[in-house]
């Protein structure tokens, strides 16, 4: 039997024995901490982030489609909407073939909106000027002026008001010279960015070439913000053009349904042919928006007649920016 008086190699063996449990226990202590530990931390990130607003995402997580919900409580992707672009050519196009040409006549048409700067052309054909180039004329001997650093003379002023309230020929026959006649013009037109324009030959200012288009540009120097016209030559222009005398307040003022239009008619009988060129520039205001208009016709057989073609067509060219909304950018700059 047994005795129960250890020996001295037991008592050495007991002690090992429990050193090496206190051992085993320390490190199943320290593991336990720091699982604990590790817990807690993992805890305060994910709920500091979600607080903030922030995304915790796994490797090892599939990628979250940018057209997916997101989940209750998150924020949701929001694809950007592209608005649609209006075609504005195709709407005045449109609204053009509505319009009664006479036979052998021809229109062209441009309209602008101020407002949003959305432009349409309708035709690309160049056309006699007739009156309509005195604007032109003008806007040369106001950028000549400027260049020079100096006012325009009382003799200048003068004629300038006559050519643009009564069309007085010979007043812009006087300044057609001061310009410099057919190379001044041309000149500047260039500053002021018309490409299809050209100076009437021989002094007939009256036959100088130019688009539907190339009158828009140049009705952006006198109305618009952006022109190598100064302020107040601007402003020159456009209270000359505002005070036309009745009789010739006809053309694209026939779209406007507000007060002030601002314009300028042209109309000449071709010798040649005894057909009219008759047309029709300006600023007019219709549904509380402000339009450029420019509507050039050759070819009817009386002014009424071609009175009636610009008048309908500036309808039909401003009508076709009211029926067709606004666009977010514009689908045809001249």
């Amino acid at each position: 039997m047994e005795s129960s008086r250890a020996t001295p190699g037991s008592r050495r063996g007991d002690r090992r024995r429990a050193r090496t449990r206190r051992r085993v226990l320390l490190h199943v202590c320290l593991a336990t901490a720091a699982v604990v530990g590790a817990t807690a931390v993992g805890a305060g990130y994910v709920k500091a982030h979600a607080g903030d607003g922030g995304a915790v995402s796994s490797a090892g997580s599939p990628a979250r489609s940018s057209t997916s919900s997101a989940p209750a409580g998150g924020e949701a992707s929001v694809e950007p909407v592209t608005e649609p672009v209006v075609d504005r050519n195709a709407l005045l196009d449109t609204a053009m073939r509505a319009v009664t040409v006479p036979s052998g006549a021809e229109v062209s048409a441009a309209v602008l909106d101020l407002d949003s700067g959305d432009s349409a052309v309708h035709g690309d054909g160049a056309f006699d000027t007739a009156s309509i180039v005195k604007v032109d004329i003008l806007a040369a001997l106001l950028l000549r002026a400027q260049d020079a650093g100096r006012r325009l003379t009382a003799a200048e002023k003068a004629y300038a008001v006559k050519m643009i309230e009564n069309s007085d020929n010979a007043s812009a026959s006087a300044l057609w010279e001061v310009i410099g006649e057919a190379a001044g013009l041309d000149a500047a037109n260039a500053r002021f960015g018309l490409t299809g324009t050209e100076g009437g030959a021989e002094g007939l200012w009256g036959l100088t070439q130019t688009t539907a288009a190339d009158q828009l540009v140049l009705l952006r120097q006198v109305f618009g913000d952006e022109s190598e016209l100064s302020e107040a030559s601007r402003s020159y222009l456009r209270d000359l053009m505002g005070s036309v005398e009745a009789d010739q307040r006809w053309g694209v003022s026939a779209a406007a349904d507000g007060s002030g239009p601002a314009l300028k008619n042209g109309w000449l009988a071709r010798s040649s042919t005894g057909l009219w060129d008759v047309n029709s520039i300006g600023r007019v205001t219709a549904g509380g928006t402000r339009y450029l208009v420019a509507v050039l016709s050759r070819g009817t057989v009386s002014q009424a007649a071609g009175i009636a073609l610009v008048e309908a067509a500036a309808k039909a060219a401003v009508g076709s920016f009211a029926r067709g909304g606004s666009s977010a950018s514009a689908s045809a700059a001249p």
